[in-house]
């Protein structure tokens, strides 16, 4: 179980990499707006990976099901250190809890690319600060994960 459960978070790591790689983009210290060509780009991806993937999109919520899966199943074998499983499954329960809630329903609206710029722009930011904090979380559980291989 616990090679599945680092596969998950590997891949989860992943995903939020490639994400962090457009969303840096409306890192940008502008105020107000962020320029049109950021927000075409940033809305253009997410359009693509929530929306036009389908059903490869489906695969990264997959993941994220089996990897809390995999860590309660760890929980009850008892193999590996309480301490890192109950924290590794504190870290990714709150980083996929916080993509299920918000992320995701912004990256859809922003990949619809509708509204006033200053609206696109603040859910550009939002996503940005939502990444940044799952993918601390997750690299985090990750790292517990590596931390305890025997």
């Amino acid at each position: 179980m616990h090679a599945a459960v680092t596969a998950g978070l590997g891949f989860l790591f992943a995903v939020l990499w490639f994400d962090l790689m457009f969303d840096v983009q409306a890192a940008r210290p502008t105020a107000g707006g962020l320029p049109r060509g950021v927000v075409v780009s940033i809305s253009s991806y997410y359009r693509r990976v929530t929306t036009t993937a389908r059903p490869m999109n489906r695969l990264v919520a997959a993941v994220m099901l089996m990897t809390l899966a995999g860590l309660i199943a760890e929980l009850w074998t008892s193999r590996e250190p309480a301490w890192a499983t109950w924290g590794s499954l504190v870290l990714t329960a709150a980083g996929v809890g916080l993509a299920a809630v918000r992320t995701v329903r912004n990256a859809v609206r922003l990949g619809r690319d509708t509204g006033e710029i200053d609206r696109q722009s603040d859910l550009a930011r939002s996503i940005l600060r939502d990444h940044i904090t799952c993918a601390i979380a997750i690299a985090a559980a990750l790292f517990l994960q590596l931390a305890v291989v025997r």
